[in-house]
């Protein structure tokens, strides 16, 4: 694990054993804000040690990707925590090509909202939803009116307004030399191994929602790559040696 990540894992863990004071002392539930997978698994495993604590997280849908964590006392049941969700629809002239993810967040951010306090966003033609935190879903409805250049309109929808499309996946049959993360992600990516090696010193590149910057960590069956703003590679199977010795893969890339 690179230093930033150690930094940014010393940071959460610090986070969690204060709610966890928090919840200790005031025997009521702390809300943690929505946090990414590699969060939610830090997350867990510190608050599992507490026998007296549990957590649970909500990103609003089944399928979400980041999640409103809270943390209480184990003699409250689930069902009594409000995670404060909302959902919002966000509308104007363009398309999923013109407007990204990551366009949408950083519109977001330009408002000085938190990262925390925003769940997934979910791109599509024409519209955009996005789940986040209660407290901020009307300063969003009222200030947010543009992103990049397109004008749009904010307003709130129920859960059984959202339309969840199904992820184009490209099915990649790759062969790669080695398991090392620059090998793979070339192999994923369409993309040669030094220019992968660049992405991944710059600090560009997770694996599993972490950042890393170490070409030649070995990657395994299972694990989610991404490359800021080229979307993501999961190695789906590891399907064994080819007769000179390399390894065939099953990859699936997320467009």
């Amino acid at each position: 694990m690179n230093r930033c990540a150690n930094n940014e894992e010393r940071m959460l863990l610090s986070r969690v054993l204060d709610n966890i004071q928090k919840v200790q002392k005031t025997n009521q539930p702390v809300t943690m804000g929505f946090c990414s997978p590699y969060e939610l698994n830090l997350i867990f495993s510190v608050v599992k040690q507490f026998t007296e604590i549990s957590v649970v997280a909500n990103g609003g849908y089944d399928e979400a990707e980041r999640r409103n964590v809270i943390v209480y006392p184990k003699h409250m049941l689930p069902e009594q925590l409000d995670f404060q969700i909302t959902y919002l629809l966000i509308e104007g002239y363009f398309d999923s090509r013109t407007i990204t993810h990551r366009d949408c967040l950083g519109a977001l951010v330009g408002l000085g909202l938190k990262r925390d306090k925003i769940g997934d966003i979910i791109v599509s033609d024409g519209f955009v939803q996005i789940i986040v935190d209660k407290a901020i879903s009307d300063y969003i409805i009222a200030n947010l009116d543009k992103i990049g250049k397109v004008k749009v309109k904010v307003r709130e929808i129920s859960k059984e307004e959202l339309l969840l499309a199904e992820p184009k996946v490209k099915v990649i049959n790759a062969v790669v030399a080695s398991m090392r993360l620059d090998a793979v992600c070339a192999a994923g990516y369409g993309t040669s191994r030094s220019k992968v090696v660049r992405e991944i010193k710059s600090g560009r590149v997770n694996v599993n929602w972490q950042l890393i910057t170490d070409p030649s960590m070995n990657v395994k069956e299972g694990d989610m790559l991404s490359i800021r703003g080229r979307g993501r590679v999961k190695i789906v199977e590891v399907k064994g040696y080819t007769k000179r010795g390399r390894i065939s893969l099953l990859l699936h890339k997320y467009v």
